[in-house]
């Protein structure tokens, strides 16, 4: 992909940055309880993080023909981390869409490409991420929710197009991210122990970063 056409999809994410938290906020305000704090942020930051995020993936995965499909999760996860950042929970109907839409687009992927037997590694990616996020929430202690376990299996079908190494690598880096960020919290002294902290976001950045290592 051309130098013009990656900045074009980092506009794209900056755009779609910049209107992340009017959509979040949306979710925030239904939340039972409602949130105490709303999404928000700095505008110019959020607009940053979309082109980052947008630009990242045209300028790696630029021949990849589930790039559509990388982009449309990758906006919805802006949105859910805007929501679990602020109210601890990553709502149905959002991680359905990032399901729905990154399915649709892998398959259109892959008949377009001519490849429709890719689509078993998509399915298995989401199947095998569901399977461990349950067993891991079901732990005694364990911290992760249910909406924690359906993005993993939503963030499943675009990893495990992917393959084996990116799937892995994108289930074991939100754990490694979350663990870095959750020590740094504790000496500081900004979070405690107990502390219920979102885990949604390490979840997205982790698959972004496998998407981008693949």
């Amino acid at each position: 992909m051309s130098a013009g056409l990656v900045s074009c999809v980092a506009l794209l994410g900056a755009l779609t940055g910049s209107v992340a938290p009017v959509v979040a906020r949306r979710f925030v305000t239904a939340s039972r309880p409602p949130a105490r704090t709303p999404p928000d942020g700095s505008t110019a930051g959020l607009a940053l993080l979309g082109a980052l995020l947008f630009g990242g993936l045209a300028a790696t995965r630029d021949a990849d023909p589930a790039l559509p499909a990388y982009l449309l999760v990758g906006a919805v996860g802006l949105v859910l981390a805007l929501v679990d950042l602020a109210c601890l929970r990553l709502p149905d109907r959002l991680v359905g869409a990032a399901a729905l839409g990154g399915g649709l687009g892998l398959a259109g992927a892959a008949l377009a490409a001519g490849t429709p037997a890719r689509l078993l590694g998509v399915l298995a990616g989401a199947g095998l991420s569901f399977a461990g996020y349950v067993v891991l929430a079901l732990l005694p202690g364990s911290r992760l929710g249910f909406g924690d376990v359906k993005l993993a299996a939503a963030l499943g079908l675009p990893l495990g197009w992917l393959g084996w190494p990116s799937l892995g690598l994108g289930l074991l880096l939100p754990h490694l991210l979350n663990g870095v960020l959750v020590l740094a919290l504790l000496a500081t002294g900004r979070v405690r122990r107990d502390t219920a902290l979102p885990f949604g976001p390490a979840l997205l950045v982790g698959a972004w970063l496998a998407v981008l290592l693949a």
